[in-house]
């Protein structure tokens, strides 16, 4: 297709109108009112002579086109933003640069370091660390709406990564708890113990929860959180047992005595994984900060 008669400024709207799949989202995205992204649009699919979004019920989904048009927009740009200058060198004395994150609250914590050491060295910089969607999502607009994406592999994130430590699964409990035999918890008291389970959504399936699925154990939760940070202190003084990495168990425990114990069904690693899209690459600053993160991982090595 020829550029001739083309306007080049609408490849901003169109990549957001594409990723987004929704024409309030992409305007609130690229801080363009709706009336303007209307319009936009509209111009969009003169130049294209396609629809690009066709409206199904209170949705919007991709034409054909659209999806064909997609992965060649999300290459062209960062291309076309480093020849025009706009994706230039990072400084990290003085850039006001915003990165944003998914993770768990647990990650988070055990990633503190590696914020602490891009802070130092971009002192302008802002670092927001957002929670993991808890209904399923598109993955890829995930990460390509944010830099990273900090999770465990087999949920469905793909892309570019860097594994970034290594944990397992221990069994959480008073250790006062009856159930213990020599410090240690069989299976069979393992499921008949009251469970405090973390459930962080449909989107997030633990490899702990799969493991149990696979063994045909339900748990049927007496306590319920959306996180791993309040069950020591939930599980202290209880009967209840949960299911937590072994990194928290080590840090909270002394300070909510409880114990950590060899969980009754086997060795589950936690690979704590940072994902993002390919399209991140040629970002000089997300470049850095990727830096950063693996120049600073014996910061985190493995528990």
């Amino acid at each position: 297709m020829s550029l001739t008669g083309k306007d080049l400024n609408l490849l901003i709207a169109l990549r957001a109108l594409l990723e987004e799949e929704h024409v309030t989202r992409a305007g609130d995205r690229i801080g363009m009112g709706q009336s303007s992204m209307s319009a936009a649009l509209s111009r969009l699919r003169i130049q294209f002579s396609d629809e690009l979004l066709v409206r199904v019920g209170r949705d919007y989904q991709l034409t054909p086109l659209a999806r064909q048009l997609l992965p060649q927009v999300q290459l062209t740009i960062p291309l076309i933003e480093n020849a025009l200058g706009s994706g230039g060198p990072f400084d990290p004395a003085t850039s006001t640069r915003v990165f944003t994150l998914l993770m768990t609250d647990f990650a988070a914590l055990e990633l503190a370091p590696l914020f602490d050491r891009a802070l130092a060295l971009a002192p302008h910089i802002s670092i927001e660390v957002l929670s993991l969607p808890t209904q399923p999502t598109d993955s890829q607009r995930d990460m390509l709406k944010h830099d990273f994406v900090a999770t465990v592999p087999g949920i469905g994130i793909d892309g570019d990564h860097l594994e970034l430590f290594v944990d397992h699964y221990v069994c959480l409990v008073d250790p006062n708890n009856s159930a213990l035999v020599d410090g240690a918890l069989s299976w069979e008291a393992f499921q008949s113990l009251p469970q405090a389970v973390c459930d962080f959504g449909q989107a997030h399936v633990n490899p702990a929860e799969r493991k149990l699925r696979e063994l045909g154990f339900t748990r049927n939760a007496h306590v319920t959180t959306a996180s791993f940070l309040p069950l020591p202190s939930i599980v202290a003084g209880t009967d209840l047992v949960a299911v937590v990495p072994a990194r928290l168990a080590e840090r909270f425990g002394p300070l909510t005595q409880t114990i950590g114990v060899e969980a009754p069904f086997g060795r589950v690693d936690i690979i704590e994984t940072l994902y993002w899209h390919p399209t991140h690459n040629t970002d000089t600053a997300h470049q850095w900060m990727r830096d950063v993160f693996r120049q600073g991982l014996s910061a985190i090595t493995s528990a």
